[in-house]
């Protein structure tokens, strides 16, 4: 039954997403950002002055905008009135974003809320190891050529040493920098990155190569089938690229058309290259891109003469062991579907952020394993069976991309558009976060 305090999602919109070091690496995410959220007001003809928050998912915190939430939203043309702040939840930040919109709604505390993520992975800093740093240190505080002129030789030297490192290991960690991006994906708690946690989920579930890969190939081929179709193209906001401006993005640059079984099985395991099974085609890539969703209070909706695509019914976070972060789905599933009073059966579609092909396989074995519900659940029987046909239908991360601080709206923003496409109810988006926590929201089409 609809309320006034239902909250509704109006519209959204998100950039291409690009695979880091290409089209969009020179882009800096408050622009992404930006570039979003003028295509989504421009499409709704928003009068920005009813906008009560932005609410923006970012991971990597560009030092020039540590508040990035404010930055985009005065650039993207919002008042100075209107309040912003930025979230971070690793992988769902963009859903954090959706589910503080959606509480701050629902609670009557606002009723226009934008939220979203942007996230520019390939502008994640190199980090310098600890021994140069200290050399920078002194630098800064060098008064006069007298003192500065010893360190800057120091540093050559050091130079000399960090070419050195890339061919001796054991000076690697002195005097080597630090891809940040790596670290950001290394558990500080188990002490593994992401890959590695895919491979113990890989091993546990006796998924082989070829049920990887072959789930791999059906990501890119169902996102090529979207894109030569244009079914992805009313969510993307035209993108044209800065500084040349002589080039235009119209949709993501990561679906390869023509990808087989037999490309995919030439790549050797990049995590455990001895007895592995995860490989950099089976994987998502690190990605770069923007999007934002436009939130209201029905009332709000109505009285400004918007007819939503969908509503909200409920969202949940949940936590395990952050080695299996990958099963993190199956456990705020339940918790979403509980809050908005369904099952999985009722579900028409799923969206599903594919980090790996393992990692979604697992899921889909677990959802429908009574064993895992009654062991790790708590619940007296499974979830329920998360069908070939619903998940994932226009292909998913490892094929569109996964720009953290982004994807947890783009799995929303995606799955209502599909269901405005297909006529479906009720769906769900949701997806594994690095830590060990899973991230769900269950929204229902509006008639």
């Amino acid at each position: 039954m609809a309320s006034a305090r239902d909250v509704v999602i109006v519209e959204g919109v998100r950039t291409p997403f690009a695979k880091s070091g290409t089209k969009l690496k020179k882009i800096h995410p408050v622009e992404m950002g930006k570039v979003a959220m003028r295509e989504l007001i421009a499409r709704t003809n928003l009068d920005v002055n009813v906008v009560d928050e932005v609410i923006i998912g970012n991971t990597g915190n560009p030092v020039d905008s540590v508040n990035i939430s404010r930055v985009v939203a005065l650039n993207a043309g919002l008042p100075l009135k209107t309040s912003a702040y930025t979230v971070h939840r690793n992988c769902a930040s963009a859903m954090e974003s959706l589910s503080h919109g959606y509480e701050k709604i629902r609670s009557g505390t606002m009723d226009v809320v934008i939220a979203g993520g942007t996230e520019n992975m390939s502008q994640m800093p190199t980090l310098l190891p600890e021994k140069i740093q200290a050399i920078f240190d002194k630098l800064f505080l060098a008064k006069g050529p007298s003192q500065a002129l010893p360190l800057l030789f120091e540093l050559f030297k050091a130079d000399m040493k960090q070419i050195k490192a890339l061919l001796t290991s054991n000076m690697r960690d002195q005097y080597f920098p630090v891809i940040s991006v790596m670290q950001g994906l290394t558990d500080p708690f188990v002490g593994i990155n992401m890959g590695q946690t895919a491979e113990i989920l890989a091993k546990e579930w006796g998924l082989s190569r070829e049920a990887q890969d072959r789930f791999a190939l059906g990501s890119h081929q169902k996102a090529v089938a979207a894109t030569k179709e244009g079914r992805l193209r009313p969510e993307i906001a035209p993108f044209l690229l800065s500084p040349e401006y002589k080039e235009t993005l119209l949709d993501d640059q990561g679906p390869r058309d023509g990808q087989s079984m037999e490309a995919l099985g030439k790549l050797k395991p990049f995590f455990d290259k001895r007895t592995g099974s995860i490989t950099a085609g089976n994987s998502c890539p690190i990605t770069d891109g923007a999007a934002v969703i436009l939130l209201m209070s029905r009332e709000k909706a109505q009285a400004l003469g918007y007819k939503p695509l969908a509503k909200i019914r409920g969202y949940g976070f949940a936590g395990l062991e952050p080695e299996r972060m990958g099963l993190g789905p199956v456990y705020s599933t339940p918790v979403a579907l509980k809050r908005a009073g369904l099952t999985m059966k009722d579900i028409g579609l799923v969206e599903l952020n594919e980090a790996f092909a393992a990692q979604v396989l697992s899921c889909q074995r677990a959802f429908d394993s009574d064993q895992f519900a009654k062991e790790k659940l708590g619940l007296s029987s499974k979830v329920g069976e998360v069908r070939d046909e619903i998940i994932n239908v226009n292909g998913g991360a490892i094929a569109l991309g996964h720009p953290v601080g982004a994807t947890g709206t783009r799995l929303v923003l995606t799955l209502v558009k599909e269901m405005k496409r297909r006529n479906v109810q009720f769906g769900l988006a949701t997806l594994c976060i690095g830590g060990g926590q899973g991230g769900s929201m269950v929204v229902e089409a509006e008639a």
